[in-house]
């Protein structure tokens, strides 16, 4: 074999090993297309007008804990925007807080997404748009300290129960007196008086978290 016979075979050889071949370019493409993002997992999981609970860290947390005999101190309803998701919730104001910032303020990060039992016949595209529709009136509203049944201010459980009421119709959890929950502890003493003084608006109408947490019309879905 001549010199220029042996030189071709080499730059031949130099070619092939060093371009990756079209199966394999196609593989790597193919890989890096099925690599799951982390809004497409979240997706699989949360779905618009999902309802998250959660012990809040807040100064009330304790007396509400101890007076309606629950884990859970808050909630908010779970919506999707521009393929992010939020917790729409009534805090101080109400408004969207996104959901990994949401679950990170929790006790211990530890949340239950609950949904309605009927969600694949109630929970269609039209009715989340009249969910959100509805929920709007209520942005930028002042945290309700003292739990009135009143639009003028909002608490958490009243926001989620108001959409649900007002854009579908549903009633998720029942309406109680403040006098029906357990006012004896020191620490929802404390809170009371802090809020009321010495009367007490034993009469007004509240929903409370475990009300609605408890409530036969929805399922759990997530626990974490």
């Amino acid at each position: 074999m001549n010199q220029k016979s042996i030189f071709i075979i080499l730059l031949l050889l130099s070619i092939i090993s060093c371009s990756p071949s079209n199966s394999n370019q196609e593989l790597s493409n193919s890989a890096e297309k099925k690599k799951p993002s982390v809004s497409i997992e979240i997706d699989k999981e949360f779905k618009n007008g999902d309802i998250i609970f959660q012990t809040s860290k807040s100064s009330q947390s304790i007396a509400i804990q101890k007076a309606t005999k629950s884990r859970y101190s808050h909630m908010g309803i779970i919506f999707e925007n521009n393929s992010e998701l939020y917790v729409y919730e009534a805090v101080q104001p109400v408004k969207f807080t996104p959901l990994r910032e949401w679950i990170n303020r929790g006790v211990d990060k530890h949340y239950v997404v609950k949904r309605l039992k009927d969600h694949r016949e109630l929970l269609t595209e039209g009715n989340i748009l009249a969910m959100q529709q509805t929920g709007k009136k209520f942005k930028g509203k002042d945290y309700d300290l003292l739990f009135e049944w009143n639009d003028d201010k909002i608490y958490c459980s009243e926001l989620v129960w108001k959409i649900y009421k007002e854009s579908l119709g549903i009633e998720i959890g029942e309406l109680q007196k403040i006098k029906e929950f357990d006012l004896t502890d020191s620490s929802v003493k404390l809170k009371m008086k802090e809020r009321y003084g010495d009367i007490i608006p034993q009469e007004e109408l509240v929903i409370s978290p475990e009300s609605m947490f408890t409530s036969n019309k929805l399922i759990t879905v997530i626990e974490n």
